[in-house]
């Protein structure tokens, strides 16, 4: 990251390095995506794919996709949700439903290794955009279907978001306060969940295209990726028939493994082992506590997880969090603190890390969250901000397609862009 100059501006993101141009993470450069999804799912799913150094051609009809009008807060025009999952892609406005604007989709097909689509399966079969047609005259072609509940099954005609998958994994009736309503998780889940995974799944199907020659099609639902996030709760329940309830994080199979009241701030502690637990009791200057059958075990521990509890709440309660936390790191004691959004940017770690940076479009600011992943030592780098609605229709006509000012302005005429 350049972090040479910064500008001075009101914004958290002034404060952010600019974006490294870096040709680091180019390893999909081969790979050319047609992007017909929105909102958050798809869009991630093939952002991820464009750090990867992935050609992303995103598709949108002429209203554009919904995730531009989810706001406020709004920067520069445009929902900062769009501008979170759409950096290093080429925004072509087209209304394929029109005779001239699906030979454009066509075409554009014709030169993709990849197309992903959120439509429903139905929808899909109807505008002939699902995996068998499109791939009758495209063997090669790795079609991915991401929707709410997969293309099969008695809810594959429903409609979803991430609110209704995080519903139906059983999230949000574990998650809060005993006596609370149930809580969705923070951020998208199951959105970011499925985008992830359908990524992943992109990256296994060229992996066997690449030994036989043949594309295939991939079926992701944002319900059974927040499923499988659930694994380590639904596993135990299914081999014990206990059926864990809401704790507000104040239970686990580990004990001890929660937030704790210090003199001032809450943290997280993570006694995950046997020498941690005795590592935590050495760093807090009472070796004794650790002793004892009845505290010898992880199973032990739950059993008398009340009584534990109550010592190391009246033990950290006499410190503020700054001393527990850097007395832990010494000792090798998994602690932390509970931050706000303000403080995670901030954190001089993750900077190190360069978990954040800022693209300049037009004398703004565009802030990002970086890929987080790191190869032979380098950061992803980034392309391109994300597109404004149809940004570059003339260059993608033009380079891949190769219109020339006669045939774009025919389809200008006909309304297809």
């Amino acid at each position: 990251m350049n972090i040479a100059h910064l500008p001075h501006l009101s914004s958290p993101s002034a404060s952010l390095p600019e974006a490294r141009a870096a040709e680091a993470f180019r390893i999909l450069d081969h790979v050319t995506v047609v992007d017909l999804t929105s909102s958050i799912a798809g869009p991630y799913a093939t952002m991820l794919l464009s750090d990867f150094g992935a050609r992303v051609i995103k598709v949108e009809r002429p209203a554009g996709d919904d995730s531009r009008q989810w706001g406020p807060p709004f920067l520069d025009g445009e929902s900062l949700w769009y501008l979170s999952v759409n950096r290093n892609k080429k925004s072509v406005a087209l209304d394929y439903g029109t005779p001239a604007g699906r030979a454009v989709l066509e075409g554009l097909l014709d030169k993709a290794d990849v197309v992903v689509t959120n439509l429903l399966g139905k929808t899909q079969a109807k505008l002939g955009l699902d995996a068998s047609t499109l791939r009758e005259s495209r063997p090669r072609l790795i079609h991915v279907s991401l929707t709410g509940f997969g293309l099969d099954g008695p809810n594959a005609a429903l409609p979803c978001y991430d609110l209704i998958a995080e519903g139906y994994s059983g999230v949000m009736d574990l998650t809060g306060p005993p006596d609370a309503e149930p809580q969705k998780v923070g951020a998208p889940a199951a959105d970011m969940l499925a985008g992830a995974d359908a990524a992943l799944a992109v990256l296994a199907a060229l992996h066997k295209r690449a030994a036989t020659g043949q594309g295939c099609a991939l079926d992701i639902s944002l319900t059974q990726s927040m499923i499988r996030f659930m694994s380590p709760r639904i596993v135990p329940y299914l081999g014990s028939g206990e059926l864990p309830r809401r704790t507000g994080g104040k239970d686990s199979v580990i004990a001890i493994y929660q937030t704790f009241e210090t003199a001032d701030l809450p943290l997280t502690l993570g006694l995950g082992n046997d020498g941690i637990w005795k590592r935590f009791w050495e760093a807090v200057g009472d070796p004794a506590g650790a002793e004892g059958a009845h505290v010898a075990t992880n199973a032990d521990r739950r059993i008398h997880r009340d009584e534990i509890v109550a010592r190391i709440s009246a033990v950290l309660r006499t410190r503020p969090r700054a001393e527990w936390l850097e007395l832990f790191a010494r000792a090798k004691v998994p602690a932390g603190p509970i931050y706000r959004l303000d403080e995670v940017v901030e954190d001089p770690h993750f900077r190190a890390r360069s978990a954040f940076y800022r693209i300049p479009r037009e004398g703004e600011d565009l802030p990002q969250v970086a890929l987080g992943i790191h190869m032979d030592g380098e950061a992803a780098g980034c392309f391109s901000p994300p597109p404004r609605l149809g940004e570059h229709n003339e260059e993608v006509l033009r380079t891949l397609l190769g219109y020339d000012d006669q045939a774009i302005d025919a389809l200008r005429a006909s309304g297809a862009i």
